[in-house]
């Protein structure tokens, strides 16, 4: 795919991801193993309260194709073929699963200099549509996103965003909820070296004329060691500290204290990642 714009979902992704990214409040256990055929596997398991989950990956890369094939516990199969340059500055995706006959989709999408376009039809009699575009370049990006449901005539969702951005900021103002949420977000590296970012998030409902915030921060203390807090109106304080004790190899511990319900214990959650 040649160099362009971002994708419509990169509007406001870098204040999303510093304000719920390893946020995790269950006990989680993922373990990769790079082959050196063009096979890899993962295992993931995960713990949320008395009920236990877990699945196995599969990636196979052949040339421009990549296939990933994942088994749950409930021996549902999910099946995903990525084909890169299917026709020029284009990928298309397959996904289906098995046995849900009615989960079929293909994904397209378009990477030229100046538009990144991504559309989506569902594979059965009564599909739903979806369209997203971004105009611009790595300092503006302006965009939006439709959803249309063949089967009740009538759209499922419609949004619209535009995100400034720069090394050491990114703003970013979203109409979503079709018209009736505006979000606004901020993220600032506070000193030269990005080790620290400040994030803060605030929406606004149109029809209630209800208002939230949250904010954050993140802190790199050293190559090996982040740190992160959150903050919202709701009275909920939460913090990250993750821990890359060896190369790709991380131990997260993540707590939730709500001060408005002070009855209720804090939560808490330890996801581990391997890989050899």
């Amino acid at each position: 795919m040649g160099n362009g714009p971002a994708p419509f979902t990169d509007i406001g992704k870098r204040a999303k991801d510093l304000l719920t990214k390893d946020y995790n409040y269950d006990h989680k256990f993922v373990l990769s193993v790079p082959g050196s055929t063009p096979m890899g596997l993962t295992a993931t398991g995960l713990k949320k309260g008395q009920i236990f989950l877990g699945d196995i990956s599969a990636q196979y890369k052949s040339g421009r194709t990549v296939v990933d094939v994942k088994v749950d516990t409930y021996s549902n199969v999910s099946t995903k073929v990525t084909v890169d340059e299917l026709m020029p500055s284009t990928k298309a995706i397959l996904s289906f699963d098995v046995p849900d006959h009615k989960s079929g989709k293909l994904d397209l999408q378009y990477l030229h200099p100046r538009i990144a376009i991504d559309s989506s039809i569902g594979l059965n009699p009564s599909p739903v549509l979806n369209l997203a575009a971004a105009v611009g370049g790595k300092d503006i990006l302006l965009g939006g996103e439709v959803g249309f449901d063949t089967a009740s005539a009538s759209f499922t969702k419609y949004t619209a965003g535009i995100s400034f951005n720069k090394p050491d900021l990114s703003a970013a103002l979203i109409l979503t909820d079709k018209g009736q949420t505006l979000k606004a977000s901020y993220v600032h590296s506070v000193d030269p070296s990005h080790t620290t970012q400040v994030v803060a998030e605030m929406t606004h409902r149109l029809n209630t004329f209800e208002n939230s915030f949250t904010i954050g921060s993140a802190h790199v203390v050293d190559r090996y060691n982040t740190v992160k807090t959150r903050f919202s109106d709701t009275g909920k304080l939460a913090m990250v500290c993750q821990r890359e004790w060896r190369p790709k190899s991380m131990i997260t511990f993540s707590a939730e204290y709500d001060a408005k319900r002070t009855e209720v214990g804090p939560k808490w959650g330890l996801a581990l990642a391997l890989k050899p």
